[in-house]
């Protein structure tokens, strides 16, 4: 889901202030005095909110904070993004154990767009289990291009779609061993197409489409925290099936695997590495299929250009902290969807490289600023909460 915000983007708080009443019978001069002092204290709260909002609050349940503000793009143009972090401890004796997180966006623009989601990690005391789970909506005047590689590098099948989507996934995950954790999962999906501008893009396909899905989720986890990673390294692969029994008009079975890792190469300096798969087998729906880009994945192409049963993908990313709450990133990869191994050709790999700005919202949570570009001019500038992996 491409959630764009520029620089534009303006922070704001939300948070409610007291102030002292001014009494009706002093001089005009204390009125004037009085109001600058309940001016000048609403600002300086307004500011502490931000300066604070980054300290370690251990001693805090639940540390929760909002910002947002307005952005424009090419493809939702006007608009009002937010986004909301929260970290809590479900054992606040327990200073080793990661805190739990959980984030909520969401955006709505000019041209009809909106979104709404969540997503998180709740880790039980001990980390005896976790569940990761996420959960969002959207309706978008969004682009189509149909399946498959050529298609969608061809930039005359690009054609209006109105759509509609609706996601929840989650994985209940039990520790075997250290850092090691397995699971079921479940996930739903619902997909509409509207207006659909070339309709035999789908081919055949239907506009409408629903999913029910479950499976196993495999994780291994030694990462420092869960948001903002500096070392350790983070594996899940998750088997989910789609069963026509279920109530699936397509049915499908899904293999991803996600390999990220982490280093330390100096102050400040993290190298991260991410490798990912999503392969598809069976009769995926035009909107199950797999795809490229995105907020986290090829950042900078229009996720859903390049879609087919199958995608590959790796990035390389230098993070590098520069000044308080500051930090700037450098990235570059590549990735490709294919309907089939045999098919795979490295004239179809896609390249992706791209640059961020990065402010540390709350303590190893940062608000990140991404401008990514791929082949043939593609690009874009992504706004969102949390690494991108």
């Amino acid at each position: 889901m491409k959630h764009i915000l520029t620089i534009l983007f303006a922070m704001m708080a939300l948070s409610s202030y007291a102030s002292d009443p001014i009494s009706s019978d002093t001089l005009s001069s204390e009125k004037v005095d009085t109001a600058q002092q309940v001016k000048k204290s609403w600002m300086t709260r307004f500011l502490d909110y931000f300066n604070d909002a980054n300290k370690n609050k251990q001693h805090k349940r639940f540390d929760f904070s909002v910002i947002g503000g307005p952005h424009y793009a090419s493809d939702t143009k006007f608009g009002l993004g937010m986004v909301a972090a929260g970290l809590y401890r479900t054992d606040p004796n327990d200073s080793i154990l990661p805190p739990s997180n959980v984030s909520l966006f969401g955006d709505v623009s000019s041209v009809g767009f909106y979104m709404l989601g969540v997503r998180g990690n709740h880790i039980a005391p001990a980390g005896r289990y976790r569940i990761d789970y996420h959960l969002y909506f959207y309706s978008f005047p969004s682009d189509f291009w149909g399946i498959g590689y050529e298609m969608g590098d061809n930039d005359d099948n690009k054609s209006d779609m109105k759509r509609w989507q609706a996601q929840a996934e989650a994985s209940f995950l039990f520790r075997v061993a250290d850092n090691f954790y397995v699971g079921p999962m479940a996930a739903y999906d619902y997909v509409i197409g509207k207006q659909i501008e070339c309709p035999e893009l789908l081919q055949g396909m239907d506009k409408h489409t629903w999913n029910v899905g479950v499976g196993v989720s495999l994780v291994y986890d030694n990462r420092d925290n869960l948001t903002n990673p500096h070392r350790g390294i983070y594996l899940n692969l998750k088997q989910m099936f789609r069963p026509e029994f279920m109530g699936n008009d397509y049915a499908f079975s899904t293999t991803h695997f996600r390999f990220d890792a982490y280093q330390r190469l100096g102050k400040g300096t993290i190298l991260a590495e991410d490798f990912g798969a999503n392969l598809n087998f069976g009769n995926p729906s035009w909107g199950m299929m797999a795809e490229l880009g995105g907020t986290s994945s090829m950042r900078g192409y229009y996720e859903g250009r390049y879609r087919d049963k199958h995608s590959l993908e790796a990035t390389v990313e230098l993070r590098q902290h520069v000044w308080k709450r500051n930090g700037i990133v450098v990235w570059a990869g590549a990735g490709t969807v294919f309907p089939k191994f045999s098919a795979l050709r490295s004239r179809l790999i896609l390249p992706n490289a791209g640059v961020g700005y990065r402010w540390e919202f709350k303590k190893n949570v940062n608000v990140r600023l991404d401008y990514g570009f791929g082949k043939s001019g593609q690009s874009g500038f992504l706004f969102n909460i949390n690494e991108a992996f």
